[in-house]
């Protein structure tokens, strides 16, 4: 099995139009086309009833204090954590693809209320990212994000950032999650049902002297 884009080379980088975020010159941040990027799927195997998608960015800093500072910068060697930016299941074996900026198509401050699903796949579901716990308390930002919502690390940080988007073939027709599921919850409710597995990795920085 394979997801593959060609929007994005593998280990390449992704284009600003596909984050949340993009560099500024005097702000160092402003918002991004955040269109997601167009997917292909093959090779599913047989016996597969549905598929699920995960885009995760293992790269996130673990401690807020200078992210997005003046005059600090967040260290490449910091530890890490996961950053979840998109969650899907109850994909259909018989859907090849995701088209670009089907499922978001610019930021929508406080989340997506209902994201648009891919074609063939109208049944499928999207979950609750952690942009949702990011921008928890913020009176603008501040809300329930589902769906896709792209890159934006911070604009000091030292370290350029992967995001992996994660393909896994099912055993099962339907995901046994709640309805504001998280990629925690996928990840617990497919053990022991993965048929297969492909992921297809884009970096992204915001930082320019990367």
């Amino acid at each position: 099995m394979d997801i593959t884009s060609p929007d994005f080379a593998h280990e390449g980088p992704i284009p600003p139009e596909f984050a949340f975020g993009r560099h500024h010159a005097k702000t160092h941040f402003e918002f991004s086309e955040n269109r997601n990027p167009q997917l292909k799927f093959s090779g599913v195997p047989d016996g597969c009833r549905s598929l699920a998608l995960i885009v995760v960015d293992p790269d996130a800093p673990t401690v807020p204090d200078d992210v997005n500072k003046e005059g600090a910068v967040v260290p490449a060697d910091m530890p890490r954590a996961d950053f979840h930016h998109w969650v899907m299941v109850d994909i259909p074996p018989t859907c090849t693809g995701i088209a670009a900026g089907v499922c978001s198509d610019g930021v929508t401050p406080g989340g997506k209320k209902s994201p648009t699903n891919p074609a063939g796949a109208p049944d499928a579901r999207q979950g609750v990212t952690d942009y949702t716990g990011w921008f928890a308390g913020d009176p603008t930002m501040g809300g329930t994000y589902r769906g896709y919502d792209g890159p934006a690390p911070p604009w000091n940080d030292q370290r350029v950032h992967r995001y992996h988007f994660k393909l896994f073939a099912l055993d099962i027709d339907a995901c046994p999650v709640p309805d504001d599921f998280t990629a925690t919850d996928l990840k617990q409710a497919i053990e022991g049902h993965v048929l297969a597995e492909a992921s297809l990795t884009g970096t992204y920085t915001m930082n320019p002297a990367l």
